[in-house]
C-alpha cells in the first residue's frame, strides 16, 4: 500500500507504516482530509501482516504539527457554516481514540513544534520521541478553545495539578518537561532520527527506540516548580486559582497570572472543569467526549471565532472577550458548554456515529 498527496505521504516501507504529515509550509498543521487519510491508512495496517509498526513524522524541521487548520475552520464560521467544525472534530477525535487504542507499536517523532491537534497525533502513541528541537503545549485558551485532541486525559493524568497549569497557561514544554507532564517518552537528538527511522524500518521492532534515547539536552522548569504549582492550581475553580496568584509576590506567579488572563476566560474555566472530570475517570473516550462538547458550542456559542480572528486572522493578538475577566464569568455559561448534547454527542461506533 502507498499513497500520496499534498498534505500527507502514506506508504509501506520495510516492515513499518509509513505517515508524513507534508504541510510545512503551514507548520504541518491537519486538514479533514489528512485525518481521514490517515485513519483509513491506520485501520487498513491493522490487519496487514506486513506492518510490524507504525511511524509518524513530519516534513520540514520547524513543526511536526502546530494544530489543526484553523483559518479554514474560522472562513467557514463566518459564513454560518458550523458543521464543518463539527464534522473534523468529531473525525479526528475518532483518529485520536484509534492511535491511543492501536493494537500495534505507533512510533511518533515530535521533533519541532507540536501544539493541539499535532499532540492528538503523536502524544497517544506507544512510543513518544522527542528531540532538543521539540515544543510541546495545548495553547487552545488563548484562541477561545480548550486542550482537545484527548490532550485533558494527558493532562488529567500529569504528576500533581502540572496538567491544570499545563492546560490553563499553554505552557510550551521542552524534551524535559514534556517527558515529566507524561506527554513524551524518550528524548534523543535530532539528527539521529534518520538512523532510528532505518532501523525501524529494517526490523520492525520498537524497542530500538530506546537504544537511541538520552538525556534531555536542558533539565527543564517544571519540577522545580511543582511545590507552587501545585499549591495554586488545588484552589476549586478558576477564579480561584487567580485569586492565589495575585496574591503572591513571586515573578513565577506574575508570569502565570499573566499567561492565564491572556486565554478567553470561558475557555480557562471549561479547561479546568474538563480536566478535573476526566481525572476521576481517566479515558480517552471519557475525555474526548468532554472535550467535544466544547468544541461542538465554541464557534456558534463560544469565544473561537473571535479568538482565531485575533491570532490568525487580523493578528492583532487582542481578542476582544464577551466576558473580559474569570471573575466575571457565570458559572452557568460554562455548564452550558459542557452539557451534554443529547442526540449529537460523540459516539465512537465504526458504522459513523459520531459523524455530525
Amino acid at each position: 500500500m502507498s499513497a500520496a498527496t499534498d498534505e500527507v505521504q502514506i506508504r509501506i516501507e520495510g516492515r513499518a507504516g509509513r505517515i508524513t504529515l507534508n504541510r510545512p509550509q503551514a507548520l504541518n498543521a491537519l486538514t479533514y482530509g489528512m485525518v481521514v487519510a490517515i485513519e483509513a491508512a491506520l485501520r487498513a495496517w491493522e490487519g496487514d501482516r506486513r506492518v510490524s509498526l507504525v511511524i509518524i513524522d513530519a516534513a520540514g524541521d520547524r513543526a511536526f504539527c502546530a494544530g489543526g487548520d484553523i483559518a479554514d475552520l474560522y472562513r467557514c464560521g463566518l459564513a454560518g457554516d458550523f458543521a464543518a467544525g463539527r464534522r473534523f472534530w468529531a473525525e479526528e477525535y475518532r483518529l485520536n481514540r484509534l492511535i491511543r487504542h492501536y493494537s500495534k507499536p505507533f512510533v511518533a517523532l515530535m521533533d519541532g513544534i507540536v501544539m493541539g491537534g499535532g499532540v492528538g497525533m503523536a502524544a497517544h502513541g506507544s512510543h513518544r520521541v522527542v528531540t532538543e528541537r521539540s515544543m510541546v503545549a495545548m495553547p487552545e485558551c488563548a484562541i477561545g478553545l480548550v486542550p482537545d485532541v484527548g490532550a485533558s486525559l494527558l493532562l488529567a493524568s500529569a504528576p500533581g495539578r502540572l496538567g491544570e497549569y499545563l492546560g490553563l497557561t499553554g505552557f510550551r514544554m521542552g524534551a524535559a518537561d514534556a517527558i515529566l507532564a507524561g506527554f513524551a517518552d524518550v528524548a534523543m537528538a535530532s539528527d539521529r532520527l534518520p538512523e532510528l527511522v532505518a532501523r525501524l524500518v529494517e526490523i520492525g521492532d520498537p524497542g530500538v527506540v530506546d537504544i537511541y534515547a538520552t538525556d534531555p539536552a536542558d533539565a527543564g522548569v517544571l519540577a522545580d516548580r511543582r511545590g507552587l504549582i501545585d499549591q495554586w492550581f488545588a484552589a476549586p475553580d478558576a477564579a480561584a486559582i487567580v485569586a492565589a496568584l495575585a496574591a503572591d509576590a513571586s515573578d513565577f506567579a506574575a508570569e502565570t497570572l499573566k499567561a492565564i488572563r491572556k486565554g478567553s476566560p470561558l475557555s480557562v474555566a471549561a479547561t479546568l472543569v474538563i480536566t478535573r472530570a476526566v481525572r476521576q475517570e481517566p479515558t480517552i473516550e471519557n475525555a474526548l467526549r468532554h472535550e467535544y462538547r466544547f468544541t461542538f458550542r465554541s464557534q456558534e456559542g463560544g469565544d473561537l471565532q473571535e479568538g482565531i480572528r485575533a491570532a490568525v486572522i487580523d493578528k492583532d493578538r487582542n481578542p476582544q472577550w464577551p466576558v473580559a475577566r474569570l471573575e466575571d464569568l457565570p458559572a452557568a455559561r460554562v455548564a452550558a458548554m459542557l452539557a451534554p448534547l443529547g442526540d449529537a454527542e460523540l459516539t465512537f461506533e465504526d458504522n459513523g456515529e459520531g459523524r455530525p
